[in-house]
């Protein structure tokens, strides 16, 4: 069965409510004549209802960059995947390198909210990738299969099949310019399929994107990798020209 490319942009710290509703309103003519694809954007959590007016029904599908494991509790300054929910969210970013990096989400959290999202009938998007120097010391291979393991822990296939959408971002280039070449992205995306096969979870169903100073010059090249089945895309998602190039690759 053929995987339906997946082109999701995240915003990250950017953008107010009325900010996104005017980027929603400019990209929307842009990309409306290129079926055969799905589009996303995680949006801040302050945005997520406006973004979400402004998006229905033109097909681009409105996510949270993050979220709590817990439906609510004493956890000043979180969100929950209900709430998430309930504001007109359709995905969430899961585990992404810099909640990784920053804030110290480890792969049992990333399971936990995993699991919340999933539980809220969100899309989940599930991040993996590795450090340089965890690349330079030749262990891309052992960090991923750890976090991947560590990460998907207790997920079954049905949900996987259901709700589950991968993305390899080699932490290295995000953010950077730097780009992992389309021959690097495909060959480690290509081990995440594997891993997820010999996890027990329907990979050849789950789409993997690849997210990494993905910009519009770059997209088609990896777009055409086998293994390759979408991008996440940073800043290039900012504005309505750049990500529109890259829906439209």
């Amino acid at each position: 069965m053929p995987r339906t490319p997946f082109l999701a942009g995240n915003w990250k710290m950017f953008k107010t409510g009325q900010q996104a509703v005017d980027f929603i309103r400019e990209v929307v003519p842009l990309v409306a004549g290129r079926a055969g694809r799905e589009v996303a954007l995680a949006v801040p959590a302050t945005a997520l209802f406006q973004a979400a007016e402004a998006a229905r029904g033109s097909g681009i599908a409105i996510g949270a960059q993050n979220l709590h494991w817990e439906r609510e509790g004493a956890f000043t300054g979180e969100i929950s995947a209900a709430m998430a929910a309930a504001a007109g969210a359709s995905l969430a970013i899961v585990g992404h390198s810099e909640r990784r990096q920053l804030f110290g989400d480890t792969d049992e959290w990333v399971s936990r909210k995993l699991a919340a999202a999933l539980g809220a009938d969100l899309l989940a998007v599930v991040c993996v990738g590795e450090t340089l120097a965890q690349r330079e010391a030749g262990r891309t291979l052992e960090v991923l299969s750890a976090q991947l393991r560590g990460s998907l822990a207790g997920l079954s296939a049905t949900a996987a099949g259901k709700g589950l959408v991968m993305a390899y971002e080699p932490v290295w280039a995000i953010g950077t310019g730097k780009t992992a070449t389309k021959e690097e992205a495909q060959e480690t995306q290509a081990f995440i399929r594997r891993e997820l096969s010999a996890m027990g979870l329907p990979a050849e169903s789950i789409r993997i994107l690849y997210g990494g100073s993905v910009k519009p010059d770059n997209a088609a090249a990896l777009m055409a990798q086998p293994d390759i089945d979408g991008l996440l895309v940073g800043g290039a998602s900012l504005k309505a020209d750049s990500f529109a190039a890259i829906v439209n690759f």
